[in-house]
């Protein structure tokens, strides 16, 4: 991949080539990235840029015989690590027994996250890892000497997912073989072992700028200007939701969302433990289940501006803006970011694989105290 064949990023592409071009690049890194900012098509990139054999000002050139084979995975310098799930009982799987998949995924998804590769590779709701085993291969992997570049590069996508067999890499990184690189790309700091951030490079990467998003779905995704603008504002900088949106379209959060209000003002028990009943199933999903909480937020913070913008400013449909404009007056300020922030909570459990009928069961009742004006209950 070419930093030319990413979204935006550039303050961040310009570092990185500096720090090789003023020879101040550290051996170890971690590019931290919210999702859907770049954080893999950057860490592709730039390990591109670094084997490339006729560097540009822009970034490495795309056609040498080393760039070539980075752009198809199968540089010999070049190790990939990523999380992982057995394909049977007993196995104990490293990221080489699914390198096939991995080039077809980041050819095709580069932008998608742990849960898209998971699904990806079949592993439906198995917890991926990157293993002891895993960690064993790196540490041989990088005590071979280098075939083509003068480099040996670790290109560890989702650190987050080592756990405690993560201290097995400890003495690698402090004391690695020469000119041996780790690049470890990261969604969220709290879940990376401090062993291994206290002894890595941290380049903090923003959400894509708005901007940036809006250029990209219309060049990119032919999509019109004004739903990109829609698109843009709604996903605050994830192109990856973005894309979930465009390819979700046709699904009707907004009916969804009106009739759960709905049962929970009414009070209707039997007609709320149906809605629940079909939001948990399995043919919603654990992705639509988070996208939709998510555009609930949205609504929400969008009847907060309608005080405060115009109407043709926000992105949300006419009939959706007059629901947002109801939701006013049905919660205040504090109970709006009362209600945000179970929300935001659920999604983060819904992540973690959370029983999804469990959950909506409990957020209805939380949602029924917050419109009451009553402390939440503790579940």
């Amino acid at each position: 991949m070419l930093f030319s064949d990413i979204i935006g990023q550039v303050d961040v592409q310009q570092q990185l080539m500096q720090s090789v071009q003023q020879n101040r690049l550290s051996h170890a890194m971690i590019l931290l990235a919210p999702e859907g900012a770049g954080g893999l098509p950057l860490g592709l990139a730039f390990t591109q840029y670094l084997v490339c054999d006729n560097k540009q000002s822009e970034g490495a050139c795309g056609k040498c015989s080393a760039c070539l084979k980075t752009s198809q995975c199968i540089h010999p310098d070049i190790h990939y690590s990523f999380p992982v799930v057995p394909r049977k009982t007993g196995d104990k799987p490293v990221s080489t027994d699914y390198i096939a998949e991995w080039r077809e995924f980041v050819n095709q998804n580069p932008y998608g996250n742990a849960y898209d590769w998971l699904q990806f590779i079949g592993a439906e709701n198995k917890q991926g890892n990157i293993t002891a085993t895993e960690c064993q291969d790196i540490i041989r992997k990088l005590n071979l000497k280098s075939f083509e570049s003068g480099y040996k590069i670790l290109l560890m996508w989702m650190p987050e997912y080592l756990g405690n067999e993560g201290n097995r890499l400890l003495k690698l990184i402090e004391e690695p073989p020469q000119n041996t690189l780790f690049i470890l790309i990261a969604e969220n700091q709290e879940q990376i072992l401090a062993t291994i951030l206290s002894r890595t490079h941290l380049i903090k990467i923003n959400p894509l700028a708005k901007d940036d998003m809006i250029k990209a779905l219309i060049e990119r995704g032919k999509v019109p200007p004004a739903k990109a603008q829609q698109i843009a504002t709604i996903t605050a900088g994830n192109y990856r939701e973005a894309i979930y949106l465009l390819q979700h379209s046709d699904d009707d959060y907004h009916e969804l969302l009106r009739n759960w209000l709905n049962y929970l003002f009414t009070g209707n028990r039997v007609a709320l433990q149906e809605w629940i009943e079909g939001i948990s199933s399995a043919k919603t999903g654990r992705e639509n289940q988070k996208q939709f909480l998510r555009y609930f937020i949205n609504l929400l913070e969008h009847s907060l501006r309608l005080k405060y913008l115009d109407k043709s400013q926000l992105a949300f449909s006419e009939e959706e803006m007059d629901f947002a404009a109801k939701l006013t007056k049905l919660a205040n300020l504090e109970q709006t970011e009362q209600i945000v922030e179970v929300l935001n909570n659920a999604c983060y459990y819904i992540e973690r694989n959370a029983n999804a009928k469990l959950l909506f069961h409990a957020l209805s009742i939380k949602l029924q105290y917050i419109f009451k004006k009553k402390p939440l209950p503790v579940m």
